[in-house]
């Protein structure tokens, strides 16, 4: 059966984040260049789409600071590209990455077209922006979508509390590559990297540097943990505005011949650097409404057989299951971290069997090929 769809995402490969990795890993395996995306015009991105298998559409979606609003004339070339799309091939859905700016034009799109529309839902987009015009605008499309899909229980909740239907609402949590993600992939070469002995204990964290992943707290927790015998490193992945903040604090707490930046690393090597960790952290928490709606890189862990200690704010309670994959902690201190990381550290059966069930977990039900046929059946739902 042949998916037509027009899909409208400002964020798409080679843009890095995990929403963008999400759509790209969907569609491809949802059809071929029947279905078209509308999406931003970025650095590599002719070279990307060179070979994708879907119709790729660039537009320059960057904002203008004197248009009030500075967003208008990227709705402008969303709308009017979007509805040229629409009104010269038949698609059988219009599908939208976010509310805002995509999810506006995608309804007005739909409505004209006779078409269902489909908004995607991340969590973070939705707590953000206090309750003026644009929650208003972003409530309107919400409201009004054939089918919202959620990406967490905890978006779930939100959209509900902001007056979407449940029965609208379909829960389709991301997925991950189990091919690409996978245990026992060489990772030795990686320690030595660090000078790591045979004893030491090594944290990963990845994610982009800034205040609500929590790299802060997980650096102070390290002054802790040596106190209570663990010989432990920790390595970050990820580039960002905190990367001097983080260094600074690294510094301060003593650690910082046991913190390692490592800055955006090959594509390759990422599974790899799951692979070397004992144990897979992300210390979000919440700062003024920003919160982690879901939180890939649980299930990149749980691809390669690592356990995980999330933060309780958000939606990472869908990506880790808190006694079974991992835990999770209040990570707004860091008291209840430094005891999940006692706990997990100083226990490898428990650290293992919970690698194992975060394993089995994501191979069994999300991978991404089994996200698309969710995705695929979600007007169905």
């Amino acid at each position: 059966m042949r998916n037509r769809y027009l899909v409208l995402t400002e964020l798409f490969l080679p843009t890095k984040g995990g929403t963008a990795v999400w759509f790209d890993e969907v569609y491809r395996r949802l059809g071929g260049k029947e279905i078209h995306i509308l999406t931003a015009q970025v650095p590599g991105a002719a070279e990307y789409d060179r070979d994708h298998p879907n119709s790729v559409h660039r537009l320059n979606l960057q904002r203008v600071g004197w248009l009030r609003p500075e967003s208008l004339g990227m709705y402008l070339r969303f709308l009017v590209c979007a509805l040229r799309l629409a009104l010269t091939r038949r698609f059988d859905a219009i599908h939208a990455g976010r509310a805002l700016p995509e999810g506006l034009v995608a309804w007005l799109v739909a409505r004209l077209t006779l078409r269902p529309v489909v908004i995607y839902a991340h969590g973070e987009e939705l707590t953000g922006w206090g309750r003026g015009n644009k929650y208003k605008a972003m409530c309107f499309a919400l409201r009004h979508a054939d089918r919202v899909i959620a990406n967490s229980d905890f978006t779930r909740d939100t959209l509900i509390g902001m007056g979407v239907r449940p029965e609208r609402i379909v829960l389709i949590h991301p997925g991950v590559d189990n091919e690409r993600f996978r245990p026992g992939l060489p990772a030795g070469d990686l320690r030595a990297r660090l000078g790591l002995g045979d004893s030491a204990r090594l944290i990963l964290s990845v994610g982009r540097l800034s205040r609500r992943k929590g790299f802060d707290t997980l650096i102070r927790s390290l002054p802790a943990l040596r106190e209570r015998g663990v010989d432990v490193h920790l390595a970050i992945v990820g580039i960002g505005e905190d990367a001097d903040y983080l260094d600074g604090v690294a510094r301060e707490a003593g650690v910082a011949e046991r913190v390692h930046r490592l800055g955006h690393v090959p594509m390759e090597d990422l599974p790899r650097w799951y692979n070397a960790c004992d144990v897979f952290v992300l210390a979000n928490r919440e700062i003024g409404g920003d919160t982690e709606g879901f939180g890939m890189v649980f299930l990149e862990a749980a691809a390669c057989g690592k356990a995980a200690i999330a933060g309780r704010a958000g939606g990472t309670g869908s990506a880790v299951l808190d006694g079974v994959t991992g835990l999770r902690v209040d990570a707004s201190t860091g008291a209840e971290l430094v005891d999940a990381l006692a706990r997990l550290l100083d226990d490898p059966p428990l650290l293992e069997s919970m690698g194992q069930a975060g394993l089995a977990r994501v191979r069994q039900s999300l991978s991404w090929q089994a996200v698309a046929e969710r995705t695929r059946n979600c007007l169905r739902a």
